[in-house]
């Protein structure tokens, strides 16, 4: 399928960046980032980037930027013309703060910065997890996932399709609990099922990000990350289960700042002729059930 864009690094602005080093370093198994340029911001990465994962101090307690990948010039070139005529107001930033060679930033209708990149910068010497032998599934496709939270749904789902690029695979409404619904739509711009989604809750939320995502090469590794965890306190709000749209195989965890950690394998891919834009309407074909609260 036509590949332009990933999901290159999220930004996080949280009162304590510390808190959340046990959690990416020894849980999921991150490794330190190239020092950034911007403030006294903690890096982490998953592969060979120079940084997926940046975390400045300060009181959002939240993501407060995505940064999207293009795959070279002319997909960069492509994606900010079609942002602008999308309608959005784009500026150039300063690449060297995210460690990338070119940098334009706008606002997206769900309260974060999008900045389109190119080329950023890799990280010596090559990525190696003690914890994650198998390493993380990064190639072609990006560091992850995230997923937000918005009450303008409408105006994200517009600006992900006409002004990124981005295609829609499929979509979940479900009930939660009696009179709470929940509608989630994914979104592709690669292989991957869904590099970012967008939830609709009934009511404004404090955290625009829900959780961000990674993807091991491994099934194996999942299960012995979901032992890390649970040797922990962080809460557990879903246990081991795979999911009905994309069949990711995963675990959710708590960070100590309120967002959560998805860790799974075994993902739907997204191939040509994408044919299965469809509604969904359980969260999960099995498990995922709360097991240790906050």
């Amino acid at each position: 399928m036509e590949h332009q864009l990933e999901l290159g690094y999220l930004v996080l602005e949280v009162p304590d960046p510390e808190a959340l080093r046990p959690v990416f370093a020894d849980v999921v198994g991150l490794l330190p980032g190239v020092p950034s340029t911007v403030g006294a911001a903690t890096t982490w990465r998953n592969d060979q980037r120079a940084s997926r994962i940046f975390v400045s101090p300060g009181p959002a307690n939240d993501a407060v930027a995505v940064g999207i990948e293009s795959v070279d010039e002319a997909a960069f070139d492509a994606t900010v013309a079609r942002l602008e005529a999308f309608g959005a107001v784009c500026t150039e930033g300063d690449a060297a703060d995210r460690l990338a060679d070119r940098l334009v930033r706008t606002s997206a209708p769900w309260g974060v910065a999008v900045e389109v990149v190119q080329h950023i910068d890799q990280a010596c010497p090559p990525f190696k997890s003690d914890v994650v032998p198998g390493g993380f599934l990064t190639d072609g496709v990006g560091f992850g996932h995230a997923v937000f939270t918005t009450t303008a749904f409408d105006e994200s789902h517009a600006f992900l399709t006409e002004g990124l690029g981005f295609a829609q695979s499929d979509w979940l409404e479900t009930e939660l609990a009696p009179g709470i619904d929940l509608e989630v739509r994914f979104y592709h711009c690669n292989r991957r099922h869904h590099t970012i989604a967008m939830a609709r809750p009934p009511f404004a939320l404090p955290q625009h990000l829900h959780h961000m995502m990674f993807e091991l090469n491994q099934r194996d590794d999942v299960g012995a990350a979901f032992d890390r965890v649970w040797a922990t306190e962080l809460p557990i709000p879903n246990g081991l289960g795979r999911h009905d749209n994309d069949g990711m195989f995963s675990f959710y965890l708590q960070t100590p700042v309120g967002f959560q950690i998805e860790i799974g394998y075994g993902a739907r891919v997204i191939t040509d002729g994408w044919d299965d834009n469809r509604r969904y309407e359980r969260i999960s074909a099995w498990g995922h059930q709360p097991l240790r609260s906050a």
